[in-house]
């Protein structure tokens, strides 16, 4: 028996997440990073609502929230001149707790159960390891870096090397990367990038004062962009303390009295990273080797613009984990683990896309600028104006793509069943709640108060809204198998209203596998579906993928 069911390469927000998911489905599970310790890089500032939603299946929400902005505090974005000046421009948009009133005042599950959360990633991360840490079947180990794995029928056998320069051999059934962009896993495995690379320099310089943010004139909020000749993007963090700004000038430049000029007021700061970095849309042609898989920006790396960088990689962990959690117990068929890039590259490609239609739209408002903007005369105020306007279109397009990041479907997986017209589109700006399989199940408030969410369980999940349905059969089908399946059986006809259906088929992930309004006929064919036994649909090329691409919108 190998040392490890798992072993995962890379202990970012991604590699930490699945980590966690697949020691709490009992999987033994080896997490290793090359770097000693957490990294001290705010890098991402938005884990989003599809994020917070995973994580409070994690039982860590409010932990992740604790460390971010709080629930009273603005997420307004601003174009502006300098922070001692009024805005340009403002896209307003609702704090944290202004969206969980609009949560809890929906009747139509026209929002996700958990609003987005302001929270960087060097915050994030040591909390993720704390978690992952006291996980149950997970060893993490700092400060040892994969060189290089061999793999064959049985496992992957790793070479890895510590910080103390110690050469090991490390063995697992299985092998993870989720070590970035520059990824030694997916080069190791030969998987090509394809796409858009080193599009832009940028420069992000990481700043520190406990004085700024509640000094800003220009107002509360997260992001400030400015009308200066430098591009430059001011990023407020969730501890409000720390800040980055993303500018076009050369990494040698002395950034002190660029930042005292952007802020336009006394104000005391210390700069503690200069890193340079370049805009990236790029997609791996596989995320699978056999017994080696990739997640996360290994496989796909996005222009930040919208937060679909770390938030897509949370959706490859959740799709991940228990797919090998199902096939190392034993109950999953060879689709459950060949599904895994079937419905995770298509996300991966829309989302680059949106990345890039999300990014473009900068451009056209800062074609306007010019140092007329800051001239307090009747041509600067016009100017002004005409910024604004563009600003509240082009710049809108990277804060508003809730489509994508939670209306995504798998409709065509060999695991969902086929029902009539029912395709895996999405809008890019618009989030459309379906209760189709593919989906995932709306949120939804039950009649004793309760989220739907909240009572479904942790494996396959059937739901019976009438409360009347015969589900023994089915059961039965599932224990044949030996996956785990738990019953609900409610009466909420509010919830059928909504969803046009009163059984459901879920899977761990909340994904609806099948819906109906009764119990299923084929039930020995539905289990051997959802479990991967036998395949829904043939074919695992990109071709097949592209057909089910939607095109950003």
């Amino acid at each position: 028996m190998p040392a490890y069911d798992v072993i995962v390469a890379g202990a970012g927000p991604v590699g930490l997440t699945l980590t966690i998911d697949l020691g709490r489905r009992g999987i033994r599970c080896l997490l290793i990073e090359r770097s000693p310790t957490t990294l001290p890089y705010p890098k991402m500032d938005r884990s989003n609502a599809r994020t917070m939603e995973f994580y409070r299946r994690l039982g860590i929400a409010d932990r992740v929230r604790a460390l971010g902005y709080p629930a009273d505090n603005p997420m307004d974005v601003f174009l502006t001149t300098r922070l001692s000046d009024p805005p340009i421009a403002v896209l307003k948009y609702p704090s944290v707790g202004e969206r969980r009133k609009q949560i809890a005042e929906s009747p139509n599950g026209a929002f996700l159960l958990e609003p987005y959360q302001l929270v960087s990633q060097n915050k994030l991360e040591p909390l993720l390891k704390e978690v992952a840490e006291a996980t149950p079947n997970v060893t993490v180990r700092y400060g040892c870096g994969l060189e290089d794995f061999v793999q064959d029928d049985d496992g992957v056998t790793v070479q890895a090397r510590t910080v103390s320069g110690a050469r090991e051999e490390l063995r697992a059934g299985y092998l993870v990367g989720c070590d970035g962009g520059a990824s030694t896993v997916r080069k190791k495995a030969g998987i090509r990038l394809e796409g858009k690379g080193r599009i832009r320099a940028l420069v992000q310089v990481i700043f520190r004062s406990d004085e700024l943010y509640r000094k800003i004139v220009t107002g509360r909020g997260r992001h400030y962009n400015f009308v200066d000749a430098n591009a430059s993007t001011l990023i407020a963090q969730g501890c409000r303390t720390e800040f980055t700004l993303h500018t076009s000038l050369p990494a040698d430049t002395d950034f002190r009295p660029v930042i005292q000029e952007l802020i336009g007021f006394p104000c005391t700061f210390e700069i503690t990273h200069v890193v340079p970095w370049h805009h990236n849309l790029l997609l791996a042609e596989r995320y699978r080797d056999r017994r080696v898989f990739l997640a996360g920006d290994a496989v796909h790396l996005v222009i930040p613009s919208g937060g679909l960088g770390m938030n897509t990689g949370v959706g490859d962990a959740f799709d991940l984990a228990w797919k090998l959690s199902g096939t190392i117990h034993g109950w999953g068929g060879p689709e459950l683990l060949d599904s895994y890039q079937r419905e995770r590259r298509p996300i991966g490609r829309r989302n680059v896309d949106a990345a890039g239609w999300a990014a473009d739209g900068v451009p056209i408002w800062r074609a306007l600028v010019t140092p007329e903007a800051y001239h307090d005369t009747p041509a600067g105020a016009e100017l002004r104006a005409r910024l604004a306007a563009s600003f509240d279109v082009g710049h809108r397009r990277m804060h508003g793509m809730v489509g994508v990041e939670s209306g995504y479907s798998y409709a065509g997986s060999p695991l969902i069943a086929d029902e009539p017209g029912n395709v895996a589109e999405w809008e890019t700006s618009r989030y459309d709640p379906k209760a189709l399989p593919g989906a995932r199940i709306p949120h939804m408030w039950l009649d004793d108060g309760r989220a739907l969410q909240d009572v479904l369980g942790e494996d396959y999940t059937l739901l019976d809204l009438k409360g009347d349905a015969e589900t023994a059969s089915l059961e039965t089908a599932f224990r044949a198998r030996g996956a785990p399946l738990a019953v609900i059986r409610r009466d909420e006809p509010r919830v059928r209203g909504v969803y046009g259906a009163s059984v459901f088929l879920l899977r761990p992930d909340l994904h609806i596998v099948w819906r109906g309004n009764g119990a299923p006929i084929d039930v020995a064919g539905l289990a051997a579906l959802a479990t991967g036994w036998v395949g829904g649909r043939k074919g695992n090329d990109d071709r097949a993928d592209q057909a089910r691409e939607a095109p950003v919108s």
